[in-house]
């Protein structure tokens, strides 16, 4: 699909509170991601997003591991009685940084809010692990809890599944996966500013590819590590936005934030499912900028932040009703 236009309404300016923070931190020099390592990628990636003091309170959290590869997995229970409807969530970080911490407090808040089960999956990462090994341990996540939903309290007729930024890659192709070969029915998924093309000719690159915290150049190491080689960004389960047909996918709630490189990528996913008949809800945050959603810690606990994740478990919370 070629986008030539934008396809969400960006503002002027950040938000002054996302204003405020770019300019504390590019008052330090901050590396480009493709200049350094993977492994040193993942370690200015933690200590870039600070643990929370107080972290949200939940019912519980457990620590497992599944299936024969060993995944990890954390699951935060909410205080509420189950059977639970159920997130399986995959983190962020561009198939190469992010972990169970790092999207710690984000699953914290979904659950509590939202007052579900989350089931955090800290799927293998590239370089090591090109796609779609990512891909197949996201998708046995999701098997796995429809296969112990009676030990674990799943209503299999409330999973849904979610995640930002190469998580919403991952969850999108987790649906399409599902659609294609039969697999557990999904009730939603919850894409915040996905990546859903190999391709980086988009306005949204052309306007914000320079600056935020993600940029072109970003994004480009990123895919280098995921993909194999250029056949796979063809491959729909990379790329969704390239599947030939989006009917028959789950409901989709899809966040886009109108000073993100991937913005437009992210509107033209929402509405391609839209004219495929699925129900979409499609939230903008035109004055925001990439990576947001993990903005809940101080000294970047942001007010804004909280909106965008109060609009999805709002989202959440309608499926499960």
């Amino acid at each position: 699909m070629s986008i030539d236009e934008p396809m969400a309404t960006a503002a002027d300016e950040p938000h002054p509170e996302i204003a405020g923070l770019v300019e504390m931190m590019g008052a330090t020099p901050v590396p480009e991601l493709s200049s350094l390592s993977p492994e040193g990628a993942r370690q200015f990636s933690k200590e870039m997003f600070p643990e929370a003091d107080e972290p949200e309170p939940v019912g519980d959290v457990m620590e497992l591991s599944i299936s024969d590869e060993g995944i990890p997995v954390r699951v935060y229970v909410p205080e509420s009685d189950g059977p639970y409807p159920t997130l399986v969530y995959y983190h962020g970080g561009g198939w190469v940084i992010g972990d169970l911490d790092s999207h710690d407090e984000t699953c914290r808040v979904l659950a509590s809010e939202a007052d579900c089960m989350v089931v955090s999956v800290d799927y293998r990462l590239s370089p090591e692990h090109e796609f779609p090994i990512p891909l197949e341990d996201c998708y046995t996540a999701l098997e796995w809890v429809f296969e112990n939903a009676e030990s674990m309290q799943v209503d299999t007729d409330k999973v849904l599944v979610g995640g930002d930024s190469a998580g919403g890659n991952l969850a999108a192709a987790v649906a399409l996966f599902a659609r294609d070969n039969g697999g557990p029915e999904i009730a939603r998924q919850v894409l915040v500013y996905p990546v859903t093309d190999h391709s980086f000719d988009t306005p949204s690159y052309e306007e914000n590819g320079d600056g935020g915290l993600l940029s072109r150049d970003d994004m480009e190491w990123f895919w280098d590590q995921y993909l194999r080689d250029e056949v796979d960004g063809k491959n729909p389960y990379a790329s969704p936005l390239k599947a030939q047909s989006l009917e028959g996918l789950p409901p989709a709630t899809v966040v886009t934030c109108g000073l993100d490189p991937l913005r437009d990528e992210g509107a033209a996913y929402a509405r391609r499912l839209e004219e495929a008949g699925v129900p979409v809800t499609h939230h903008n945050y035109e004055d925001c900028i990439h990576g947001i959603a993990q903005f809940l810690a101080d000294p970047m606990d942001l007010s804004r932040s909280r909106e965008l994740l109060a609009d999805v478990t709002a989202d959440i919370r309608s499926t499960a009703e």
